[in-house]
């Protein structure tokens, strides 16, 4: 009967957009911090809910992303969902990698993260990435959250679409070392706030809309960038990361992870980071997990 409940349970939660974290935490390692201070500790913080199948997967894209951080020595990965329970998870991080929810549902507006965040980030110069919907908050978190990342999405201003983008070529920098051409679907905020003459951003990647009347790539179309902070700390957004299969591209992936890898302050080597990941290695997160893995 417990088992029956429990299927029904999780059935409802994929009906509604909702997995119960408890469901999550019993297969991942959640919030254990390493013993050795000696390691660059990455947090990953994932929005526990889903959307549909394949797209929004926080979870599943935290954790591979955690397993290919895990391929750099010297750096320790830590996933946490919805946000950190234990204090000391977030003590002591080089870096922390933010996937969830934006606009009205965005987690740094729930009790007081904004302000956590910003003492980590201000005072301790903690690495922020922000992926997908990170940089989308309400107006009046405009200015705050173009102080954290460099830029916001701005309702009113901001667009944002879907369509098939292949990057080719990529800014001379550490971040791009060793990132191959990769051609992706995904879902692009662009035509964000960026803070006054674009000090301390280095913009990344553009793209533009093929119905779009002009194909010109200019400021409004960046939708990566690195944000050097006027705190000495670092900040690198990709407003891409809606589909998971995304993440089947070496590129793509090389991209992401070196940006984390940069953000916190790592060495990135000259080939770039290592970022192998096998068909099973790239779904067996997924809930529920695609056919062609299922056993």
């Amino acid at each position: 009967m417990r088992t029956v409940r429990r299927s029904l349970w999780v059935a409802c939660g994929l009906l509604l957009g909702v997995l119960p974290a408890s469901l999550w935490s019993q297969e991942l390692s959640i919030e254990v911090s390493p013993t050795d201070s000696k390691l660059a500790k990455i947090v990953l913080i994932a929005g526990s809910n889903s959307f549909k199948p394949g797209e929004h997967e926080y979870v599943a894209g935290c954790a591979v992303l955690a397993d290919l951080l895990k391929q750099t020595p010297g750096v320790a990965p830590v996933l946490a969902l919805d946000w950190p329970k234990k204090p000391e998870t977030l003590a002591g991080a080089k870096a922390i990698v933010c996937l969830f929810d934006g606009g009205d549902k965005h987690a740094l507006l729930a009790a007081d993260r904004m302000a956590q965040l910003r003492k980590l980030t201000d005072e301790k110069g903690v690495g922020l990435i922000g992926l997908h919907q990170f940089v989308d908050v309400p107006k009046d978190f405009g200015d705050r959250m173009r102080d954290l990342m460099g830029a916001a999405w701005e309702k009113g201003h901001s667009q944002r679409a879907h369509w098939v983008t292949r990057f080719g070529t990529f800014a001379d920098h550490a971040a791009s070392r060793g990132v191959t051409p990769f051609q992706i679907d995904d879902g692009w905020l662009f035509k964000l706030r960026f803070v006054p003459e674009m000090k301390g951003v280095t913009p990344l990647l553009r793209t533009v809309s093929p119905k779009a009347a002009s194909q010109e790539l200019t400021d409004e179309s960046i939708v990566a960038w690195l944000y050097e902070r006027p705190n000495g700390g670092r900040s690198f957004n990709f407003t891409g990361t809606h589909l998971h299969a995304s993440l089947a591209e070496e590129g793509y992936r090389r991209f992401l992870v070196n940006g984390i890898l940069w953000t916190a302050g790592v060495e990135i080597p000259k080939g770039g980071a290592p970022v192998s990941l096998t068909l099973e290695g790239l779904n067996k997160y997924l809930k529920p997990a695609p056919a062609a893995v299922k056993k």
